[in-house]
């Protein structure tokens, strides 16, 4: 199914998979990650090429495996040794760090994941003991005397909430799909037929910017979500970075939350996600336009959280938090969500949200699943499985491997192929948090017949 996000509509996209080999304690081990090359969102440059963006990713992926022949006391310091390196070639190649630590991200999650599997720990068990040599303090210099035993959960979710986006271009019932566009693959398609099937009760809502629109869609979504949904739903609304001050925002808002048809609708949100476009979202003036909306609803960062810095730099702007995507870096995410729990300790409103719609199987999502299990989010941004027909498009063998490791998490559709198995609006984990940083399998990358096999 096509996906709008921003400047951009998905019809297609390549995959990469990245594979580590590593020595821990003096033992072989190795480690695999995956993720898919989504452009206009590391860099949102409306004229750039899409084949630019896909090699622009592609380079700065194989320079984080070329910096990675290391010898480090364990995975953190090895992270950090990498994540410094790749910031520096980075800032002389003029490339902008989000997307520079996409690479630092994938080289990341395949070492944790050789870690795990050649110590038999699951993340969270490994992250709160020294099998990584995670330090909170270490990247957030306020915690120097906190441990991750006390900021992060005694033991991961069970489960999770799956939170539905719903696209700008997403069919809301199942009656206006035009009939050239109805899909047969087994799996709902309208938003109506997603509830229904899924038992959904958390949702992501994107808008525009553009008044007018946003209105009408913020109603729709909202009658849909009203009649289908149980009487417990909550949402979050993204804002794609579709606003140039907090006070244009700030008035398309107050116009929104106004409309007497979703005055109700309104008392069920979560939190809005990066309203402001990245290149003013962290500016000071942000501080003093914050401070003359005190009433303002929980305003997090995504595109914006680039950097270890970036958290600490928008909490004292006003913002409420950031969003945890293994994109983005899992050390990085994890000590956010330590400085987060430390916060809310202290009795700030603090807000950590999963997020990532782009996570699918075979590899991604899952361990981005043990991620927010083992750091505690429980609403996660979940529907990639609703773009892309399950792991329908894999070699039979791997979509085998899925489903031996994870019943629970992933069923056979009507048509063979596994799909994310979502029931009650939740997602279980029990295979997941069983599994050494989530996958459980032996990947055959040979088997994909398209791969492109690069080494460095």
């Amino acid at each position: 199914m096509p996906f709008k996000y921003g400047i951009a509509t998905m019809t297609e996209v390549p995959m990469v998979f990245v594979q580590v080999e590593t020595e821990v304690d003096g033992r072989p081990s190795w480690g695999v990650s995956s993720d898919l090359l989504p452009p206009k969102w590391f860099t949102k440059v409306p004229d750039d090429p899409l084949e630019q963006e896909i090699a622009d990713m592609l380079r700065v992926i194989h320079h984080a495996m070329a910096i990675s022949k290391i010898e480090t006391p364990s995975a953190f310091a090895t992270w950090r040794t990498i994540y410094e390196q790749q910031a520096a070639w980075a800032k002389a190649e003029n490339i902008a760090p989000l997307l520079a630590h996409f690479g630092t991200s994938l080289v990341e999650r395949a070492l944790i994941e050789s870690v795990c599997r050649a110590t038999g720990q699951p993340l969270g068990q490994a992250l709160r003991d020294s099998t990584l040599g995670f330090e909170p303090g270490a990247i957030h210099p306020v915690l120097a005397k906190r441990t991750a035993v006390e900021l992060l959960p005694q033991q991961p979710l069970a489960k999770v909430i799956a939170r539905h986006t719903v696209g700008l271009a997403d069919p809301l019932s199942a009656d206006a799909i035009p009939v050239g566009e109805l899909l047969d693959d087994s799996l709902p398609q309208s938003l109506d037929q997603c509830i229904r099937a899924y038992g959904l009760r958390h949702f992501k809502i994107k808008i525009n910017g553009d008044l007018d629109a946003d209105h009408n869609r913020l109603r729709s979504v909202a009658a849909v979500i009203e009649q289908h949904a149980p009487s417990d739903y909550a949402f979050s609304l993204d804002g794609n970075e579709q606003f140039k001050s907090v006070g244009e925002f700030h008035n398309h808002w107050a116009s929104l939350a106004a409309d007497a048809e979703v005055t109700s609708f309104f008392e069920h949100l979560l939190f809005v996600e990066q309203p402001l476009h990245r290149d003013i979202a962290l500016e000071d003036s942000v501080s003093d336009d914050f401070g003359d909306w005190p009433d303002r609803p929980p305003i997090i960062i995504d595109e914006s959280d680039a950097t270890i810095k970036s958290l600490p730099l928008a909490l004292a702007l006003g913002y409420a938090g950031t969003s945890h995507k293994n994109c983005k870096g899992i050390f990085k995410g994890v000590a956010n969500a330590c400085l987060l729990n430390a916060r809310r300790e202290a009795g700030h409103t603090s807000v950590m949200s999963g997020e990532d719609l782009c996570n699918v199987g075979p590899v991604a999502v899952i361990q981005d699943l043990a991620v927010m299990a083992a750091i505690g989010i429980e609403s996660v941004e979940r529907n990639g499985h609703h773009y892309m027909a399950g792991l329908s498009q894999f070699p039979e063998a791997a979509q085998q491997q899925v489903i031996d490791a994870h019943d629970g998490l992933y069923r056979a559709s009507e048509r063979g192929w596994p799909t994310l198995d979502i029931r009650d609006g939740r997602i279980d984990l029990g295979s997941v948090n069983r599994q050494p940083f989530g996958t459980g399998f032996e990947l055959d990358l040979s088997a994909f017949d398209e791969i492109d096999h690069t080494e460095e």
